[in-house]
């Protein structure tokens, strides 16, 4: 998006994200990377890739990184890893994207849906504890937003059952949860560079991170078609290489991570000071870094009070400033999952979130005069605007 000097914030608006105002600077490192990989012709699995996997692994604090297509494969090979299929049951939360419940519903595995934590949004520990039975076989606890699960009580759920612990980490790189990374947390992690992750690339590429030496190689095997040595099979498997593309730019991506990181905090601490100085605490709850986290703010998710959620985004759109609810509709409500007969009120704090919650831009190029438009935005419409598109 221009951001030409003679434009006010007012007049151009605040989109949720704006990944153009990051790829710029980039742009001749990253199309110098790309035609290194059209040189070489090595577009899948290359060194470009392997570069990524020991960058990841480093950078998590694994043994092992794994390179595949998309977060969801990330998801799906985790559970073929660990041979999970009719049978078993896996624990996860309604509140996530699709990909972490259909991981499990191509294995043919029972998904059980949990409730959330009303404050992290992550699942509730004792609603897990209470949904294990016999046929419990994994958990998938998400990482939403950016901050990491309340770990120790699943690895003492894991321990004590025998469970398979795959962390859903596709918002949370970078994430800390007692000191260590999310994707060290549980026997496998699973991350997305979907292109409006914290680590972004220019499609769809994901990883996978363990300290499990054989876990790792079972994983190496199966997105290749479960193939090895070429043409031989011991294995079924899928196709979900990483392609060298993606992995160049996110070559060079990688080494502003930290710094992105850094300015999406700094974004969130002015979202608080500006909401509270403008009274609008009282109004919205206000995400919170848990005791113990390092919170990494993919998503910047206000609770709307009073029912007013959906209004207050009309309102904002027709301010022009972007938006997002995630996620509008939980999965256990889903017409997909209507066969798993969960009825409306079955998950109470997840579907209050699902009415309340609204994702505010946060992105780490978004300036000082952008959040204090949308903080603004925002009173105004507390304080009695309505829709201009209404008007």
């Amino acid at each position: 998006m221009s951001q030409s000097p003679s434009v006010s914030a007012a007049d151009r608006g605040v989109p949720l994200l704006d990944i153009g105002r990051q790829m710029a600077p980039l742009q001749d490192e990253i199309q110098a990377a790309v035609a290194r990989v059209f040189q070489t012709g090595s577009f899948v699995l290359g060194p470009d890739v392997e570069q990524l996997e020991a960058a990841m692994a480093d950078y998590c604090g694994t043994r092992h990184a794994i390179g595949c297509a998309s977060g969801s494969d990330a998801l799906l090979l985790a559970l073929m890893a660990a041979d999970i299929g009719p049978g078993d049951e896996v624990i996860l939360p309604s509140y996530t994207f699709f990909a972490t419940a259909s991981a499990v519903a191509r294995l043919g595995a029972r998904i059980v849906f949990v409730d959330i934590d009303p404050d992290s949004y992550n699942l509730d520990p004792a609603d897990v504890e209470r949904r294990i039975t016999p046929a419990t076989k994994a958990i998938i606890p998400v990482h939403l937003y950016g901050q990491c699960v309340e770990m120790e009580p699943m690895q003492q759920m894991a321990a004590k059952h025998r469970l398979l612990v795959v962390e859903d980490a596709a918002q949370a790189i970078g994430a800390e949860y007692q000191g260590r990374r999310a994707g060290s947390l549980g026997d496998v992690g699973c991350f997305s560079f979907y292109p409006t992750k914290n680590l972004g690339g220019a499609g769809d590429s994901g990883m996978l991170t363990t300290n499990d030496d054989q876990l790792a190689d079972r994983l190496r095997l199966l997105r290749v078609h479960g193939m090895r040595p070429r043409y031989y099979h011991p294995a079924i498997g899928i196709n979900s290489r990483l392609d060298s593309l993606q992995a160049a730019v996110l070559n060079v991506k990688f080494p502003h991570l930290q710094r992105w990181t850094e300015l999406r905090q700094k974004n969130a601490r002015r979202y608080a000071a500006l909401c509270t100085a403008a009274g609008l605490d009282s109004w919205l709850d206000l995400p919170q870094t848990l005791p113990q986290r390092r919170h990494v703010w993919n998503q910047f998710a206000v609770r709307v009070k009073d029912c007013q959620r959906d209004a207050l985004r009309d309102y904002l759109a027709s301010c022009k400033i972007g938006t997002e609810i995630y996620y509008p509709v939980p999965l256990h409500l889903q017409e997909c999952y209507r066969g798993l007969e969960i009825t409306t009120g079955s998950l109470p704090v997840t579907e209050q979130a699902a009415a309340e919650t609204l994702a505010l831009p946060i992105f780490p190029e978004l300036t000082p005069d952008e959040q204090q438009l949308v903080v603004d935005r925002i009173a105004e419409f507390r304080n009695g605007a309505r829709c201009k598109l209404a008007a």
